[in-house]
């Protein structure tokens, strides 16, 4: 995890020619969004950070993610092998859409593709697509009524959030997205019934999940090195390697892959028994509306946390990749932890006041 400067970077494996070509074509928008998006991956490979980028070409930091993002997605579906209409499709357009399935394993990108490409889907449809794909796949097995194609899963959501609705108006619009998405038969049967069957099941919000600002310097610790106790040689001294602190949390690193985050003493914190932090944007959270600003936090987890209750957020393990997630009833998946805090960084104006010696003499 280093920090890259704003200075020209070094083009790496890349010699200056072909540097100076993935730039042109991304200047002069030469060929298509998935090839603009590798380019910008070889060129953040080679050591250039998204503001490089923007003031080389033009393509600002926002545009840059989504259509590295879309690429990786493109290529992934591409992999496992999608149709050549779904693939000719998304080799023009709809970067924006196949952002939203990121968070989907290859196969589910692929089916989840194929849904968009059929329905004509925006990027705001195919959000709530990939969600409902998403928390479909949790299923140990299908719900009654309804099979694993992610038509299906569409369905069921629709079905589940309708059954929670009495306005008529929302509820009619729901059962009309359950019917156009809905594959098999039997989907099909299961949200008919809800033409006639008013029931209506009572949905529970679920619980807020536990952000904590850091507000001040003083919360924010510093780790410092250890050289050991007196009587001590000169090497050992010496031997203590450079300290460097990373991003806004001032996370730090001595050696290979391992590294450490100062947090303050919180009740929280102390009263863990196993805590791991593991850094994400909150994009990548749950519950997270789509307008929010999206931000890099710690989320502190406890290991030893594993017994499931309905008012927490609790860590899982999804085909291999560790996912947060809220159960509103008991999981038939292990639970590998639970989210204790969420932290977001202090916002600072200026870094370098904080450095100042007057700040701290008194």
């Amino acid at each position: 995890m280093s920090s890259q400067s704003n200075d020209t970077p070094n083009s790496g494996n890349m010699s200056p020619d072909e540097t100076s070509e993935l730039l042109r074509q991304l200047r002069q928008k030469q060929g298509n969004w998935v090839g603009w998006g590798s380019a910008i991956m070889q060129l953040q490979k080679s050591g250039y950070n998204p503001q490089n980028i923007f003031e080389e070409t033009g393509f600002e930091p926002v545009q840059q993610n989504q259509v590295t993002v879309g690429a990786q997605v493109y290529f992934s579906i591409e992999k496992v092998g999608a149709s050549s209409e779904v693939l000719s499709h998304f080799n023009q357009r709809g970067s924006d859409v196949l952002y939203e399935f990121r968070l989907l394993t290859q196969e589910e990108r692929a089916s989840a593709a194929e849904l968009a490409f059929k329905h004509k889907l925006d990027c705001e449809e195919a959000r709530e697509i990939a969600r409902a794909i998403k928390d479909f796949s949790r299923f140990r097995n299908p719900p009654e009524g309804f099979t694993a194609h992610p038509g299906d899963a569409v369905a069921y959501q629709s079905w589940k959030l309708a059954r929670q609705y009495t306005d008529l108006q929302e509820r009619s619009r729901l059962i009309a997205k359950g019917l156009r998405f809905a594959h098999s038969p039997e989907a099909r049967k299961q949200i008919e019934q809800l033409l006639t069957d008013f029931t209506v099941v009572p949905k529970r919000p679920a619980p807020t999940l536990p952000f904590y600002r850091l507000e001040s310097t003083s919360e924010l610790a510093r780790i410092l090195p250890v050289v050991g106790k007196i009587p001590l040689k000169t090497q050992e001294l010496q031997a203590v390697p450079l300290v460097e602190e990373i991003g806004a949390f001032r996370m730090v690193r001595f050696a290979g892959e391992q590294a450490w985050v100062p947090l303050p003493g919180w009740q929280v914190i102390l009263a863990c028994e196993d805590p791991v932090v593991i850094l994400t944007n909150t994009d990548r959270l749950p519950n997270q509306t789509a307008n929010s600003p999206v931000e890099e936090v710690l989320v502190v987890i406890d290991r030893r946390q594993r017994q499931w209750d309905d008012s927490s957020y609790f860590v899982i393990d999804n085909r291999g990749e560790l996912e947060f997630q809220w159960f509103e009833t008991a999981p038939s998946i292990p639970l590998l932890g639970k989210i204790i805090v969420i932290v977001r960084a202090k916002k600072v104006l200026d870094e370098d006041f904080n450095k100042d010696s007057w700040q701290i003499e008194e």
